[in-house]
C-alpha cells in the first residue's frame, strides 16, 4: 500500500478461473487435526474475515451447534502477518488478495482504481494498515434512525467494549480484557509532535480519544497491535484461540459458487476446491460475511438479485431484489505530499542494514520501527461549520508514499511528509454486478466516486485545511515546498488524477 512490494513471479497465482489448487481436497481442519468434511453442520459461514472469524467463535461457543467456516483464501501463517510493518509485503500481494479494481471512470480520467480485499484467514484484518477507530456516533444513530433497530450508538457501545483490549484500560468507552488488542503508536520517530503543534496552530482542536467522546479533532494512531508487538487480526483475536474445539471446522481455499435453496429456504453452500466441486448442508443458518463485494456477487449467483441483470446471464431468478450490489459507498482519498528540509522521515528507518536489524529486534523483542504501525497522527474536521460531525479524516504520514528499502551506498529517495485526505460521507454512490455467471469471474464495480460537486468541495476544502496546517510551525519550518498537487495546480484536476 505505501511500500513497494516484495517482487513476485506472476505464475504464483496461475489461472484463477482453474478455481483454488492449494490445500487438501476434501480434507478440512477442526480441533487441530485433519478429517473427513462432513456433509452438514448447524452453521456454514461463507468468508473467514474481519467478521466471519467473529462468527465462528461466538456460534460454537457453547459447544452445541457445529459451525463450517468456508474461506477462498488460505492461511494467515506467514511470519509477515503478525509483524506490523509486514504489510508492506502482504498488502496487494497476489497470494493474500483478490486482485480486484474497479470499473474505469471517465470522471477519473479514464482510471481503472485498485481495490484491495484480503483473501487469507482474517480478510482485510490480516492484511490491512491496521488503523483503530469507530464511525462517529452520529453514524450509527444514523443508521437507527433509517430503521436499523439495535444499530444506534447506544446499542453497539458495549459490544464494542467486549470486543477490546485497550491500552486505555477498562472504561466507559473502552474494554480492557477483550480479545482484540488495541495500542496507540509511539510518536517519537514519527513526527508526532511537531505535525500535533501546527494542527493546534491551525486552529483545530486536540482529541484524548477519537473512538469515545471527542470525536473530533487530532490524536495520535490507535492500531489493532498487542502489547508483545504483534498485529491482531480478527484471525489471530478471535479464530485461532477457537480451532481446538471439536464443533468448528475451518475449510480453506474453498470458494463458495452458490447458496442452495429449498423453497425459499436457504439450505446450504456449494463450493470449489482444488477445481473439485463440493456442497454442505446448513441446519440452521448460511451466513453471508464475504463483504460489499463478494456477497452480493454470490446472492446474485444464486439467483437472489436485480431480474433483468440475473436473466441477462443466465441466470434463473430466485428472488427480484433490485437493491442487491447497489448503492455502493465508498471514501474516495487524495495524497498530499511535502518535501522535508532534513532527512528526518521514516524513511532512515528503510536503509536495509536498519530495516534488518529492526527485523531481529522485533522477532525477538516484540520492539522496534517494525513494532507497530508509522502513522504520525489522525485528524478529524469538518470543512463547514454546520455540520454536525467531521466530513473529512486527515492520515499524517511521515514517509514518501513510493518508499522503498535502500542501500547506504544505492541511490537516494528524498525525504517527504505525506497526508491522506478522505471524505467521509460521500453523496456519489456506485454498484457490484456480475461480470458473468462465473463464479471465478471477478465481479464488475462501479464506483461511481466523485459524481457529485459537494464530494469534490469536501476533498477540496480537507486539501486546504492540510495547507492550513503545512503554513503553521514548526512543520512550516521542516518543509521545503509542496510536492503535491502543488501550489499552482486545479485542485479538481488533481483529485480526478489522483
Amino acid at each position: 500500500m505505501l511500500f513497494e512490494m516484495s517482487e513476485r513471479n506472476s505464475s504464483q497465482r496461475g489461472n484463477e478461473n482453474a478455481g483454488n489448487r492449494r490445500g487438501n481436497g476434501g480434507i478440512a481442519r477442526t480441533g487441530g487435526a485433519r478429517l473427513t468434511m462432513r456433509s452438514d453442520y448447524d452453521y456454514v459461514i461463507v468468508g473467514a474475515g474481519s467478521a466471519g472469524c467473529v462468527l465462528a467463535n461466538r456460534l460454537s461457543e457453547s459447544g452445541r451447534d457445529s459451525v463450517l467456516l468456508i474461506e477462498a483464501g488460505g492461511p494467515d501463517d506467514n511470519w509477515l502477518f503478525r509483524m506490523p510493518l509486514g504489510f508492506m509485503m502482504t498488502a496487494a500481494n497476489p497470494d493474500y488478495d483478490w486482485g480486484y479494481a474497479s470499473e474505469p471512470d471517465a470522471k477519473l480520467a479514464g482510471r481503472s482504481l485498485p481495490v484491495p480485499r484480503g483473501r487469507v484467514l482474517g480478510g482485510c484484518s490480516s492484511v490491512n494498515g491496521m488503523i483503530y477507530m469507530r464511525g462517529h456516533s452520529g453514524d450509527y444513530n444514523e443508521w437507527r434512525q433509517m430503521g436499523a433497530a439495535g444499530w444506534s450508538h447506544a446499542d453497539v457501545l458495549p459490544y464494542f467494549r467486549r470486543m477490546e483490549s485497550s491500552w486505555r484500560g477498562a472504561g466507559p468507552h473502552h474494554g480492557g480484557d477483550g480479545p482484540l488488542s488495541v495500542t496507540q503508536v509511539p510518536g517519537a520517530h514519527l513526527l508526532t509532535d511537531p505535525i500535533r503543534q501546527s494542527v493546534l496552530a491551525a486552529g483545530f482542536a486536540e482529541s484524548e480519544d477519537l473512538s469515545g467522546t471527542q470525536q473530533e479533532g487530532f490524536s495520535p494512531c490507535e492500531v489493532t497491535v498487542d502489547a508483545r508487538g504483534r498485529r491482531s487480526s480478527t484471525a489471530a483475536a478471535y479464530l485461532h484461540p477457537a480451532r481446538k474445539r471439536p464443533n468448528l471446522t475451518v475449510l480453506s481455499h474453498a470458494h463458495a459458487t452458490r447458496v442452495t435453496f429449498e423453497g425459499t429456504r436457504a439450505t446450504g453452500i456449494e463450493y470449489l476446491r482444488n477445481g473439485q466441486p463440493g456442497a454442505v448442508t446448513a441446519r440452521k443458518e448460511v451466513i453471508l460475511s464475504g463483504g460489499a463485494y463478494n456477497s452480493p456477487q454470490l446472492l446474485m449467483l444464486s439467483g437472489i438479485g436485480p431480474a433483468d441483470h440475473l436473466t441477462e446471464h443466465g441466470i434463473s431468478v430466485r428472488v427480484d431484489a433490485p437493491v442487491v450490489g447497489r448503492d455502493l459507498a465508498e471514501h474516495p482519498l487524495v495524497y498530499m505530499s511535502y518535501d522535508a528540509r532534513e532527512p528526518t522521515t521514516f524513511l532512515r528507518a528503510l536503509r536495509s542494514d536498519r530495516a534488518a536489524l529492526s527485523v531481529i529486534r522485533w522477532a525477538l523483542t516484540g520492539k522496534g520501527a517494525f513494532a507497530s504501525q508509522i502513522t504520525s497522527g489522525v485528524l478529524m474536521l469538518r470543512t463547514r461549520p454546520e455540520l454536525e460531525r467531521p466530513d473529512i479524516q486527515l492520515v499524517f504520514l511521515p514517509v514518501r508514499l513510493d518508499a522503498k528499502l535502500w542501500h547506504p551506498f544505492g541511490p537516494q529517495q528524498s525525504h517527504v511528509i505525506s497526508v491522506m485526505v478522505m471524505q467521509l460521507h460521500p453523496e456519489s454512490r456506485g454498484s457490484v454486478t456480475l461480470r458473468s455467471a462465473d463464479p471465478l469471474d471477478k465481479p464488475r464495480i462501479d464506483l461511481n466516486l466523485l459524481s457529485t460537486q459537494r464530494d469534490f468541495a469536501d476533498i477540496r476544502g480537507g486539501i486546504e485545511a492540510v495547507r492550513r496546517i503545512f503554513d503553521q510551525a514548526p512543520l512550516r519550518d521542516m518543509i521545503s515546498a509542496e510536492r503535491t498537487p502543488g501550489s499552482g495546480a486545479d485542485l479538481d484536476d488533481f483529485i480526478r488524477n489522483n
